[in-house]
């Protein structure tokens, strides 16, 4: 595994946990306003499962022992709905800090929409922890950019600052003031330096949560491999210790009990801190939503369905139908679903990475995503794609929203990471990506995806869905609602593509088998098949009746 992370950060983490941390590890996902921790730098996983199974997670001793062993409940990079209390999915370096932010904004989201007089039924703090590699990546500046514009003050990241990194110093890759750059970005940045200093790194934290306008940096200056023999060395990122250095890290901490041991004062202080105390924090909550139900009763049965990832009933009635005849773009008519949408699941929202007039994300009845107005359902991601798509994972993995994000399809390659950690999450996103094809024309070949729409199809666990008309990409959509597991891409034309006979009556429950017969052979036996999407059916359709007149 990767000890450097966990031995140096740890003090960090524990203070964390035991002093500030609100969450209930006996119900885990099941209390809507607990904490929320991401560790993104997913590669010190050992550190995070020591501490679950500490806090009273279903995380075993026999657990530890399985690390990064086939089908163990402890696997290399943590896993979401895979091991309790693992909030995110994390590993690939950036995306935990860009979730954290999209799991902030849900908060946000969530406590404007639902919260009234003296009930804060949304009122809880998002808290990762990453390295310097995080802060390297392109994802975690876009999505910092993003969070202090957004004046995220509930959004807590500590950095593990130890200017070490897989192949050496992060001197030979790495010099800028991080500090000032954060700070630049709209952000509080507290320095801690010493890593080893609880009550300092508590301090911070409280410090932290004192500023609510901007997300916090804590930067705590640490030592890799603390009490390792390699310590402060690139040597203990990522390479076991072996035995003989084991004993020498021993040796240094002055342990002296026997591997996978865990004494019995360190099991209780983990027990009165994180179990009772949490207990108690989701007793009191339980106790003021039951007040809040009897007040708001429509309000506080939305939020639960919300978070069940319930749809309201005949959410679908309103969506729009079209007559053969009729000739519209599909992103036209994936605006006109949009609207319908908005208006039925007050769950719904989501935005585009700054073309929304393009993509025809906006819901036009709604406010903007801002400081101000935290309940908006309209979010201005900016031109951050790749920020865009993890904070969307964020936002879904938290709970209580159906999240929706635009962009050009041949910008998907912007995306894909993200996409690609949505599946395997199974986070049901939604991303609404359109200019599907060489008919974007006068933009030239930059714009043009050629090579995209078979990358996506290539992809396990992804939804794609290129509607051939409006009545379509109604259903398209309606399969992307009802997905509860599984991330949905919409391919979407710019160009008019003409409503086929029949879509209207046929499209939503053919849609969801992914491929159907449109035009059947005139005779028995079909001489030959085409098989179409999106914008090329309707010139199927026109190929089959010429190759018929031709005989």
């Amino acid at each position: 595994g990767h000890p450097g992370l966990p031995m140096g950060a740890a003090p960090m983490a524990y203070a964390l946990w035991t002093k500030h941390l609100k969450v209930n590890p006996k119900t885990s996902k099941n209390w809507a306003d607990r904490d929320r921790f991401v560790l993104s730098a997913g590669h010190g996983s050992a550190m995070l499962y020591s501490l679950l199974h500490l806090a009273g997670y279903q995380v075993t001793i026999d657990d530890l022992k399985q690390f990064r062993q086939w089908e163990s409940k402890t696997p290399g990079h943590p896993e979401v709905n895979h091991t309790d209390g693992v909030e995110a999915t994390t590993g690939p370096l950036g995306q935990g800090i860009a979730m954290a932010v999209g799991m902030a904004m849900a908060e946000a989201h969530l406590a404007a929409t639902y919260n009234k007089d003296q009930f804060n039924v949304v009122d809880h703090y998002t808290y990762a922890l990453c390295g310097d590699g995080d802060l390297m990546e392109g994802v975690s500046q876009e999505a910092s950019s993003m969070a202090g514009h957004m004046k995220l003050g509930k959004l807590i990241v500590l950095y593990d600052s130890n200017d070490i990194s897989l192949d050496g110093p992060t001197s030979k890759a790495f010099t800028e003031n991080v500090g000032a750059r954060y700070e630049a970005y709209g952000w509080q940045h507290i320095l801690v330096k010493d890593g080893n200093d609880l009550e300092a790194i508590a301090k911070a934290i409280e410090e932290a949560k004192a500023e609510t306008d901007k997300p916090t940096l804590i930067e705590v200056k640490t030592v890799i491999g603390f009490g390792a023999p390699n310590q402060g060395t690139s040597a203990v990122h990522g390479a076991p210790l072996g035995l003989e250095g084991i004993q020498k890290a021993k040796e240094i901490y002055g342990w002296e009990y026997p591997d996978f041991t865990v004494p019995e004062e360190v099991a209780e202080r983990f027990r009165q801190t994180m179990v009772e105390e949490g207990e108690k924090a989701e007793n009191a909550w339980r106790e003021m939503f039951a007040a809040y139900k009897a007040a708001y009763p429509e309000l506080a049965q939305q939020f639960e369905d919300a978070f069940a990832g319930k749809l309201p009933e005949n959410w679908d009635a309103e969506l729009p139908t079209y007559d053969e005849g009729e000739s519209q773009a599909s992103r036209v008519s994936s605006k006109e679903v949009i609207q319908e949408l908005s208006k039925a699941i007050p769950s719904f929202w989501g935005g585009s990475a700054d073309l929304s007039g393009s993509n025809n994300t906006m819901v036009t009845a709604d406010k903007d995503f801002t400081p101000e107005h935290y309940e908006g359902r309209n979010i201005w991601f900016g031109v951050r794609e790749f920020a865009m798509a993890s904070a969307m994972n964020g936002i879904q993995l938290h709970g209580g929203s159906r999240i929706y994000g635009g962009t050009f399809f041949v910008f998907v390659d912007y995306l894909r990471p993200a996409v690609r950690l949505a599946a395997i999450q199974n986070t049901p996103v939604i991303f609404v990506l359109t200019h599907d094809s060489v008919a974007v024309g006068e933009d030239g070949p930059t714009h043009e995806p050629v090579e995209q729409l078979a990358s996506v199809r290539s992809m396990p666990g992804v939804h794609v869905l290129r509607p051939a008309d409006g009545n379509e990409t109604r259903a398209a959509w309606k399969v992307a609602m009802e997905s509860t597991d599984t991330p949905t891409i919409l391919v979407l034309s710019r160009q008019n593509l003409p409503v086929l006979p029949t879509t209207k009556e046929v499209a939503d429950d053919m849609v969801k088998k992914g491929a159907y017969v449109l035009s059947p052979a005139k005779g028995e036996q079909p001489e030959g098949i085409l098989i179409a999407t999106g914008s090329e059916v309707d010139l199927a359709v026109k190929a089959q009746k010429v190759l018929a007149e031709q005989g």
